[in-house]
């Protein structure tokens, strides 16, 4: 989901589909809707930066309702509970990492939007988990984002594998199904979070979040990127109030996170694991120093473009 690798099939007749965007935007919109209906249950492998996990999968479609469980095989029993995409409970750190990264499939597509800013297109066949499946490639038009190439079920159109491309077509990120149920509805006890899930909200030290104050803005945005949220919220631990931004073209993200140093030296960063990046900056401002901080999956060129644009109405002039 950029010179694109194909999966090598044992058949070469399965590559012969022609390459009409109108039909990719088809299998996307088929996608979106596969994602909100289709019960399923399955095992996948997720690969980040060199770094492999296994996870079991369920999604139960009940009353108008998606919730959806992971739970990681590999080490601790790292878990993530989701009611209609939003986040009830997690244990360990599976949040962060894949947690995130699983939500990208599953967010509902706008293929008309996306033709803007990628370039749509079926380039094969494949097949995974035993499933046929069809290969359609995302490509990035311009390089302020990553590419795609999804390997949807034929059955269902569910994702049954998804790559992750840098701007030079290198692999940032892999999931992959290695096995897939889609005719049993997952059972109560199967979406029953454990003892270890704890609650979003509870026990992390962070109270209510309000909506982020109106003063900040970016000078440069990405083509495409519209504002999706602004949250405000003070950390009981440092007392500090951090203001956060979210940013979606309808398919890569950013979030932009803004916190007073409070007179501490704090070192600027920049960071990059697997597709996942961090980049951040000093700003001056007439209340003291900021922090900003734009994290997601985007090139870090794009992070440190967008870094540098951001500006507030009470941002010092520079002498």
């Amino acid at each position: 989901m950029r010179a694109i690798p194909l999966l090598t099939l044992l058949l070469s007749s399965w590559f012969a589909v022609p390459a009409h965007a109108d039909d990719a935007q088809d299998w996307l919109i088929r996608l979106g809707r596969a994602e909100q209906q289709q019960n399923f249950q399955g095992t996948f492998v997720y690969e980040r930066n060199g770094s492999f996990s296994t996870h079991d999968i369920w999604q139960r479609v009940q009353n108008g309702q998606v919730r959806e469980r992971l739970l990681q095989l590999d080490g601790s029993a790292q878990e993530v509970v989701r009611i209609d995409g939003n986040t009830q409970c997690v244990s360990g750190t599976l949040v962060a990492g894949l947690g995130n990264s699983r939500g990208t499939a599953s967010r509902s597509l706008d293929p008309q939007k996306l033709n803007q800013f990628y370039d749509l297109a079926i380039i094969g066949k494949s097949r995974v988990a035993g499933r046929n499946a069809v290969i359609v490639s995302i490509t990035p038009r311009d390089h302020y984002r990553y590419g795609f190439e999804l390997h949807l079920d034929r059955e269902t159109a569910l994702p049954l594998k998804s790559l992750l491309l840098s701007e030079q077509g290198q692999l940032l990120e892999r999931f992959q199904f290695v096995r897939l149920n889609t005719s049993t509805i997952p059972a109560d006890r199967d979406l029953q979070p454990s003892g270890e899930c704890t609650p979003v909200g509870l026990g992390r030290g962070k109270a209510a979040q309000a909506t982020a104050s109106s003063a900040w803005h970016l000078d440069w945005l990405p083509p495409g990127f519209e504002l999706t949220s602004s949250t405000s919220r003070k950390d009981l631990q440092t007392k500090s109030t951090i203001d956060s931004l979210m940013y979606d073209d309808g398919l890569a993200h950013f979030s932009i996170f803004l916190e007073s140093t409070e007179g501490a030296s704090v070192p600027e960063t920049r960071t990059q694991l697997g597709p996942t990046v961090a980049v951040s900056r000093h700003l001056n401002t007439v209340d003291g120093e900021m922090m900003v901080t734009v994290v997601g999956e985007i090139p870090i060129g794009t992070a440190e473009r967008i870094a540098l644009s951001v500006r507030g109405e009470k941002t010092a002039a520079k002498p």
